[in-house]
């Protein structure tokens, strides 16, 4: 229960009871509430204004955001490195690989090329990180490209290595008759004294003299295009399409070891020495064509014959000797 309070009044020199009005509670209580919402008011502005102070979410964010710029950052180094590996294997396919196998190097404004046209990246702009993200995306597309450049130039070096091994498994690259079964190097490309008119004229491969049924061996893969006598002078004789233009030929022989349309590899055994045909004495006459031309056989020892033995025959095959055919 309230106490009743008085208070003294001078004119009437008597004590009266003080009245409650009506609506000084709800006026109390609402200045009260005023201001508790302007100190409030008042504390937030002072709050957000004050440097350093975060809020639990803006911590949050901010520690977002820094891992973000970590991983961007990391990201970056991941690039530099494929970029530094990927330059090293564009600089040796350009420089080694293509140059060996004969074909055009990638031309760098290929390999780094951008992508030109409509903007890829407008979905990722108008961010407070845009330029980072912009960036980081523009460098890897661009790594990407390149290794899709790459990878399809290397397809192209592989193919251009396993036809390379076919080529120069056909190039007819060995002597036909080997060194030790030689009786001597008769003669060689060029003009020769011919040993029936005795006039000097063309000859357009090499002489082998050997005994007669010394092994003769393919020099280069290929199929087997003649094994007959019908052409003029040559007797006995086997013709060999290497491919990529390449023809060998094999005359004056004693008898043959393979049949037309037979492939041979280079190193089979394929006639024997003679002197079938148009032929002084037994010997391996030999020719080799290049896209229907006759070339000096000499240039295609490489495969068989030391840097000596080489130096040896070139030096007897380029005697004005006498031909055996």
């Amino acid at each position: 229960m309230s106490k009743v309070k008085y208070y003294y009044d001078s004119e009437t020199l008597s004590y009266r009871k003080i009245e409650k009005k009506k609506g000084r509670k709800l006026g109390i209580f609402l200045l009260s509430l005023l201001g508790m919402l302007l100190s409030g008011f008042l504390l937030l502005v002072f709050y957000l204004n004050i440097p350093g102070i975060e809020t639990p979410k803006e911590k949050t964010l901010k520690r977002e955001l820094a891992n973000m710029e970590l991983q961007y950052d990391l990201l970056n180094r991941k690039m530099d490195q494929a970029e530094t590996v990927l330059n090293e294997l564009a600089d040796r396919d350009n420089n080694l690989y293509r140059v060996y196998f004969e074909a055009n190097p990638i031309p760098e404004e290929q390999r780094k090329a951008g992508f030109g046209g409509v903007n890829r990246y407008k979905d990722l702009e108008g961010f407070d990180n845009s330029k980072l993200i912009v960036t980081a995306n523009k460098r890897l597309d661009i790594l990407t490209k390149q290794i899709v450049v790459q990878s399809r130039s290397l397809d192209e070096i592989a193919a251009l290595a396993e036809e390379k091994e076919k080529l120069l498994a056909a190039i007819p690259a060995i002597q036909p008759v080997n060194n030790e079964d030689l009786t001597r190097m008769a003669s060689g490309y060029g003009y020769r004294t011919d040993p029936f008119t005795k006039a000097r004229k063309m000859h357009w491969g090499m002489d082998f003299t050997a005994p007669r049924g010394t092994p003769v061996y393919a020099s280069g893969d290929g199929v087997v295009s003649r094994a007959d006598n019908s052409a003029s002078g040559y007797g006995n004789h086997i013709r060999i399409d290497h491919g990529y233009g390449y023809e060998s030929l094999y005359a004056h022989l004693y008898k043959y070891n393979i049949r037309k349309g037979q492939k041979v590899k280079r190193g089979d055994l394929i006639g024997f020495v003679g002197s079938t045909g148009r032929s002084e004495a037994p010997h391996l006459h030999y020719e080799v064509f290049k896209d229907g031309e006759r070339i000096n056989p000499i240039n295609f020892y490489y495969g068989n014959l030391s840097p000596e033995e080489f130096a040896e025959l070139l030096k007897k095959s380029q005697q004005e000797n006498q031909s055996l055919d």
